[in-house]
């Protein structure tokens, strides 16, 4: 009994934080990374343990192990993709590689845009290279209140 307590415990606190981490203005990969592991976690659990208490374990675990991988995987390339943003022309490409993963990028930016809300975005094609593998996604960008560009999707 008192196993199961303290894994009650471990699940309403991962998913309090990821209740909590998905009302930020600003979302983060870690949290966007948080909130796919869960949802993979405990469609995971439902099917291995067809209970509810499998579910739920399965989207603690998913979650953090996405929250940890989504927010530790991307700062060098978040911090170039926002450099992209701030700084090159549209339709001029910026290359880099990832010291760290290897995996290199090509980004194209669009020229910025405002919404009706009157906030300015960006939108970006970029093609990166993973494990050899071409993947092209585009993403768009928008700025916060003080400047900044945010990463949309």
């Amino acid at each position: 009994m008192r196993k199961e307590h303290g894994l009650r415990m471990a699940v309403a606190a991962t998913i309090f934080m990821l209740l909590t981490s998905g009302c930020a203005t600003n979302p983060s990969k870690g949290t966007s990374g948080a909130a796919i592991g869960a949802a993979t976690g405990a469609i995971a659990g439902q099917a291995i343990g067809h209970d509810t208490k499998g579910t739920l374990l399965g989207a603690a675990v998913g979650g953090m192990l996405g929250y940890i991988i989504g927010n530790e995987m991307d700062k060098y390339d978040q911090a170039q993709l926002n450099r992209v943003y701030e700084t090159s022309p549209s339709h001029q490409r910026s290359q880099w590689v990832n010291p760290d993963t290897n995996r290199s990028y090509t980004v194209t930016p669009q020229p910025a845009y405002t919404q009706p809300s009157g906030q300015v975005c960006r939108e970006a094609e970029i093609l990166a290279t993973v494990d050899g593998r071409p993947e092209k996604v585009l993403s768009t960008a928008c700025r916060d209140n003080n400047g900044r560009w945010v990463i949309q999707k």
